[in-house]
């Protein structure tokens, strides 16, 4: 697999793993003890708890930005239809993984082969996602003008994370070559 193909698989894996750890993981708000914090996640609704719940107005926020214009309406409806499938799929991993981790109360930690199991089919599944998404976004792509790819170039790059990290690592994530 040459270093393109891993990088794209390797994005795609924390932009799907990044929001699912996010939400798993929330961290309360700076102040709030551990009972406020606990009070709110588990007896209010969380706000954007699942994709499916953001993806409108990540929709509404990138076809502003790029000032989509009738003639290019198909091709936005055709991009937006696959940004909303693969939100709703989102919501059901991610809920079945919650229910996973409810269900299992024994913790037991998976095997070295597990892992790599698991990794291998999370981007064997995201090597599909993006490939559905190629599959729409290069013909909206075409049919932008050069002023809105400049825009796409930005907003539609990103897809689930910033750019340029968090100062680590060249905006790499991972552990790896710290000095």
């Amino acid at each position: 697999m040459n270093k393109l193909m891993m990088s794209a698989l390797i994005a795609a894996g924390f932009a799907t793993a990044v929001p699912q750890t996010m939400a798993q993981t929330a961290n309360p708000a700076p102040g709030a003890t551990q009972g406020q914090h606990a009070k709110g996640f588990h007896h209010g609704k969380q706000a954007f708890s699942l994709p499916s719940e953001r993806i409108e107005a990540r929709l509404a926020y990138i076809k502003t930005a790029l000032k989509i214009t009738n003639a290019q309406q198909t091709q936005w409806d055709n991009f937006a239809g696959v940004m909303r499938k693969q939100a709703k799929e989102a919501d059901v991993r991610m809920q079945e993984h919650r229910a996973k981790m409810a269900a299992n109360t024994e913790r037991k930690r998976p095997t070295a082969i597990e892992r790599l199991e698991r990794q291998q089919a999370f981007m064997a599944a995201a090597s599909v996602r993006i490939g559905e998404r190629l599959t729409v976004q290069k013909p909206l792509y075409a049919a932008l003008s050069p002023e809105q790819q400049q825009v796409a170039d930005k907003v539609l790059a990103g897809q689930g994370r910033k750019h340029g990290g968090n100062g680590r690592n060249g905006g790499h994530h991972g552990g790896h070559g710290r000095a």
